[in-house]
């Protein structure tokens, strides 16, 4: 028994050595983010900054792959199914958290349990927006209007799952009013019809809409956060405006694949933090309404178990189908 004791003692520890000789020598080879949308948005901004960075730290290449396709699906699984060495990180925002619900059994994969959280990056709002001539100009106004209408307004997304979707249909759920969705292949599409007249409201990242709100284009009338946002200080929360509790954290983060070795995913994020608290990186995100908030892995596993909980329950009350 004692010779056992002492050889399972020694393993343990040639593991531990291993673990950390193996965390001190990454990345020895080139390392890949995986976007699974295409070019352009947050989403890839995110991985291009930190590729570029990470370049420069690490004297290795970190290439940019965007991988769409699938309603992010494609990229995803890629990942998950990948090996778990640390060499590819998949860019992770909401919308991830909504796949569960929205796909049950049908999801080629586990979002909890084949995906290891490395780091919540960010958050942004969105922001309530609504064509410049319907007749209202706040959110209590909003609600009073689409109840008097009902089945005569409808709202524009950037697809079933997206937060956009997503903060009108918990708006709805929390104010008893119901609008026809109609959803658009991507936000600039969405913000067009709005201009346009063709939909009567949308929820938009508020980076997206800012300047057609400041060129008096449309009209904000809330935003989907706790507080207000630092670029429309003017607009109220959907939360003080008659809606308590109402808050959607547009967050992103980064993910590897469950089981890489826990000395990698601590040099990853400890790696992450540091350029993601650079002051021109700071200021590049804030710029685009994005907060940094460069969490520990344990923090945005949290947040991403939470926000399946959230989304799952909400899409099965609301009986929403993927379109």
């Amino acid at each position: 028994m004692r010779n056992l004791m002492i050889r399972l003692l020694a393993a343990a520890f040639l593991g531990i050595v291993a673990g950390g000789a193996s965390a001190q020598a990454f990345p020895d080879r080139g390392v890949k983010f995986v976007v699974p949308y295409p070019p352009g948005g947050f989403n890839d901004t995110l991985a291009r900054v930190s590729s570029e960075k990470l370049a420069k730290m690490w004297n290795q290449s970190v290439v940019v792959e965007n991988k769409p396709g699938g309603n992010t699906t494609l990229g995803n699984v890629s990942v998950a199914k990948g090996p778990a060495d640390g060499y590819t990180i998949l860019i992770t925002p909401l919308p991830f958290s909504a796949l569960p619900g929205l796909y049950g059994d049908k999801l080629p994969y586990d979002a909890l349990k084949d995906f290891q959280p490395l780091v919540w990056a960010g958050s942004t709002m969105n922001a309530l927006v609504v064509r410049n001539d319907l007749p209202v100009s706040s959110v209590a106004e909003f609600i009073d209007y689409a109840k008097k209408n009902p089945g005569k307004m409808n709202f524009g997304s950037t697809g079933s799952g997206s937060s956009n979707h997503l903060s009108m249909e918990l708006f709805m759920k929390m104010t008893g009013t119901k609008l026809a969705h109609i959803p658009y292949k991507g936000s600039a599409p969405a913000v067009t019809a709005l201009l346009a007249g063709e939909i009567d409201a949308l929820f938009d990242n508020v980076p997206n809409v800012v300047q057609h709100i400041k060129a008096g284009k449309m009209k904000v009338i809330g935003v989907s956060g706790l507080k207000r946002s630092a670029l429309l200080p003017d607009a109220p929360t959907v939360a003080e405006s008659g809606v308590p509790g109402y808050e959607v954290n547009v967050w992103f983060g980064m993910q590897v694949p469950a089981g890489t070795p826990r000395p990698v995913v601590d040099k990853l994020n400890r790696d992450m933090v540091t350029l993601l608290k650079e002051p021109d990186v700071i200021k590049r995100f804030n710029d685009q309404g994005v907060e940094v908030v460069a969490s520990t892995p344990e923090q945005f596993s949290t947040l991403v178990r939470s926000e399946v909980t959230k989304w799952t329950q909400l899409i099965r009350d609301a009986n929403i189908r993927i379109e």
